[in-house]
């Protein structure tokens, strides 16, 4: 069998004039020369029913970028809540690749009980130097990106900048992102005492992004703050914690909070959408996505026309051949 494609020039091939541009349509016809069938090479790629099993020839092959980023997570804040992050950033993956594909981790666990005694303290210089060292000790292993995974510690955001030279994908952002798509501007606040009361994130969607944020009662917040820190980064989950969730977020929409953020991120353990009619956006599953974003960009980025695959861009022949 022989395998065929539209070249980098952005046409079919000789016997197969489908049309021109990015991205590859099923090759419908046969080689005269040959009578054998094409690939179809749509994307993301998926197996034409003309072509044999699992046969792609390198030079084929090599017309997909695999340049997948590594995605560097610094989690333990707390370990529940990074378990999430690596179901959602691996799902993420699948969904946009398919097949096998999962996501390229470095993973920089931190003893979450040093860092509490930390915030508790209201020292955060030191939580910045910690966090900065593991950002670059992720980064020295390979990460070419890096995610937080904790809303809370976004505070040393800065300190963690400054200790690395890959980007730091920032949660509210991400978050705002979809706050925005989704045409809203008010939006309540659920986190830590931290999250909820100081600047750092609030300030952030403010500031750079246009939302206006509210925060619940002084006492709703210090039932929210107790239940993470108490409940959540244990596992517990409760339902009587559940409906206080419930009431406390019927009293933002109540002054007006069009959607609520989950800006803790073990909430989405508690909340989901099922259970308050407002628009809910999880922070966790918010930053993941970001991450698989940000990882396969380049991976599905088409070449210019006429240009060539570079050498240390091999194939990912398998996402065609299922």
């Amino acid at each position: 069998m022989e395998i065929y494609s539209r070249n980098w020039g952005g046409r079919c091939g000789p016997e197969t004039e489908k049309g021109a541009g990015w991205p590859p349509t099923a090759c419908t016809r046969q080689l005269a020369s040959s009578g054998s069938p094409l690939t179809c090479l749509r994307w993301p790629p998926a197996r034409c029913p003309r072509v044999a099993p699992r046969q792609l020839a390198s030079d084929v092959a090599a017309h997909y970028i695999s340049s997948m980023r590594t995605i560097g997570l610094l989690g333990g804040m707390s370990w529940e809540s990074t378990a999430l992050y690596y179901q959602h950033i691996n799902s993420g993956i699948k969904l946009r690749l398919g097949g096998l594909h999962s996501a390229e981790l470095v993973l920089v666990s931190i003893d979450f009980a040093p860092l509490e005694q930390m915030q508790a303290a209201g020292d955060w210089e030191a939580a910045g130097r910690l966090l900065a060292e593991k950002a670059a000790r992720a980064e020295a292993a390979g990460a070419e990106l890096l995610l937080l995974c904790t809303n809370t510690m976004h505070k040393v955001a800065p300190a963690v900048e400054a200790a690395v030279k890959i980007p730091l994908i920032h949660i509210a952002d991400a978050t705002a992102a979809a706050i925005k798509a989704a045409g809203l501007t008010r939006v309540g606040l659920l986190g830590t005492r931290f999250t909820m009361e100081q600047d750092f994130y609030a300030g952030r969607l403010q500031e750079l992004h246009g939302l206006e944020v509210l925060t619940p009662e002084p006492a709703d917040r210090e039932i929210v703050h107790r239940v993470i820190y108490e409940e959540l980064v244990l596992g517990t989950v409760r339902d009587e914690s559940r409906a206080e969730f419930v009431r406390i977020t019927q009293q933002l929409a109540e002054s007006g909070a069009q959607g609520v953020i989950l800006g803790c991120t073990e909430i989405g353990m508690l909340l989901s959408q099922a259970d308050i009619p407002l628009p809910l956006f999880d922070t966790t599953a918010l930053h993941a996505e970001a991450a698989v974003t940000a990882a396969v960009t380049a991976a599905v980025t088409a070449p210019s026309a006429g240009s060539a695959p570079s050498a240390d861009r091999r194939a990912m022949a398998d996402r065609g051949a299922r």
